[in-house]
C-alpha cells in the first residue's frame, strides 16, 4: 500500500464516523454564505461580484447539495483579495468546514500530511467546480482562486478542553488554474506551485510544503439515505 492511498484511506474512515448523522434541515442553502456586494472594499470587487452574482449563489447551491459533508462558511464565497497581494488582485474563494470526527489515524500524521491529504481530496473539486461558474478565461479581471478548508482537530481530552480547528489555505494564481483546468497540470504540481498557508487553531504555521495526488472521493462517494432535491445536478 504507497502513503498517498494509506492517507486517503485514514481521511476516509475519519469522514465516515461522521458521515452517517450527515442531514440537511431545508431543502436550499442560505444566502448568507456569499458576501454582500456592499462589503467589497474595491470597485473592482464590486463589480466581480454584481457581474457574477447569479453564478455566486449557483456555486453555493452546488456545494451544498452535492457536498453535504461540508458546511459552507457565512460570506466566505466571493472575490477577496490575498492578503499578501500588492495591488488589488482578487480572487474567488470559498471556506468550507469538513464535517468529520478526529481519529487518532489521522491526527497522527504529520501536519504537512494531513494537509496533503486535504489538498488532494478538497482543493482540485472545489477549483474545478468555481471555474464551471466563473470562468477564468471569461473574465481577464479575475486573478485567481483560494481554497479554504477547515476540519476538527483532535484534543488532548482534558476535561475542559475546546474544539481547535486546523486550517489550510490555497492559493492559485491565474496562470495556474488556467493550466491545471485545461488538463496541463496535474495535481502534483499544483500542490507545488499553489501558495499554501495552515493554522492551528488561531496560530498561524505559515507556509507548508504540500504534496497532491489524485483523489476521486468528492466525486464518487454517495452518503447513505441522502437523496438529492429534484432538479439538481452534481457536476
Amino acid at each position: 500500500m504507497t502513503t498517498q492511498v494509506f492517507h486517503s484511506i485514514v481521511l476516509t474512515v475519519s469522514l465516515m464516523m461522521t458521515l452517517g448523522v450527515v442531514g440537511r434541515a431545508v431543502a436550499a442553502p442560505s444566502d448568507d454564505r456569499v458576501l454582500p456586494v456592499d462589503n467589497y472594499t474595491s470597485e473592482k470587487g464590486r463589480t466581480l461580484a454584481r457581474t457574477h452574482a447569479s453564478a455566486l449563489r449557483d456555486l453555493n447551491a452546488q456545494v451544498y447539495h452535492c457536498m453535504p459533508w461540508v458546511e459552507v462558511q457565512k460570506q466566505s464565497i466571493g472575490f477577496f483579495k490575498p492578503k499578501n497581494a500588492t495591488q488589488d488582485d482578487r480572487y474567488l474563494s470559498i471556506r468550507i468546514f469538513v464535517e468529520q470526527e478526529p481519529s487518532p489515524q489521522f491526527s497522527g500524521l504529520a501536519v504537512e500530511e494531513r494537509a496533503s491529504s486535504m489538498f488532494s481530496r478538497y482543493v482540485g473539486p472545489l477549483l474545478r467546480r468555481m471555474a464551471a461558474y466563473v470562468a477564468p478565461a471569461s473574465d481577464p479581471s479575475l486573478d485567481g482562486f483560494t481554497v479554504i478548508v477547515e476540519w476538527l482537530k483532535q484534543h488532548s481530552g482534558g476535561g475542559n478542553d475546546r474544539p481547535i480547528h486546523e486550517t489550510m489555505a490555497v492559493f492559485v494564481d491565474r496562470t495556474t488554474a488556467l493550466e491545471y483546468l485545461a488538463g496541463g497540470v496535474p495535481p502534483r504540481d499544483l500542490a507545488s506551485r499553489a501558495r499554501v498557508m495552515a493554522w492551528d487553531g488561531t496560530n498561524a504555521l505559515g507556509a507548508l510544503n504540500v504534496s497532491a495526488w489524485e483523489d476521486n472521493f468528492v466525486s464518487t462517494y454517495k452518503v447513505r439515505n441522502y437523496q438529492l432535491e429534484k432538479g439538481v445536478t452534481c457536476h
